[in-house]
C-alpha cells in the first residue's frame, strides 16, 4: 500500500452485530469495546443503524410502525494491522451471528488542529 507523507497504514476492522444481541446479559457491542480497550487498541466506536438487514434477509428499521426494534450495530475498530488480527480471536465465542469486516486504510492523525507527522 502506498502512503502518502504524513499517513501511515492500518487495518480497519468493522463488526456488524445486532443491537439487541446479549453475550452474559450485556450486549455485543459493548463487550467487543470492552474486550478493544482491554487489548490497547487504538480505539473503537459503535456507530447505530437506522436500516438494514443480514444473513436472516429480516429487514430492520427504525421507522414508525415498523414491528422491528433490532437495528443494526457496527462496531468500528482502526490499529496497525498486526494488532488487529492479534484481538481476532479475542472475538470467538461472543459473535453468535456477526460478521467482520478487515479493510486496509491509511491513518492520518490530527492534533490541536495539526496533522501529526
Amino acid at each position: 500500500m502506498t502512503v502518502p507523507a504524513g499517513g501511515s497504514p492500518a487495518l480497519r476492522m468493522t463488526i456488524f452485530v445486532g443491537e439487541h444481541d446479549l453475550w452474559r446479559h450485556r450486549p455485543v457491542y459493548s463487550e467487543i469495546v470492552r474486550r478493544a480497550h482491554e487489548a490497547g487498541l487504538a480505539g473503537a466506536s459503535v456507530f447505530r443503524g437506522c436500516e438494514g438487514f443480514g444473513a436472516s434477509s429480516v429487514v430492520h428499521t427504525a421507522r414508525l410502525l415498523s414491528l422491528s426494534e433490532d437495528l443494526p450495530v457496527a462496531v468500528v475498530v482502526v490499529d496497525a494491522e498486526e494488532r488487529v488480527r492479534a484481538f481476532l480471536p479475542r472475538l470467538d465465542g461472543l459473535l453468535g451471528d456477526g460478521l467482520v469486516v478487515l479493510d486496509p486504510c491509511e491513518v492520518v492523525r490530527y492534533t490541536g488542529g495539526e496533522r501529526v507527522r
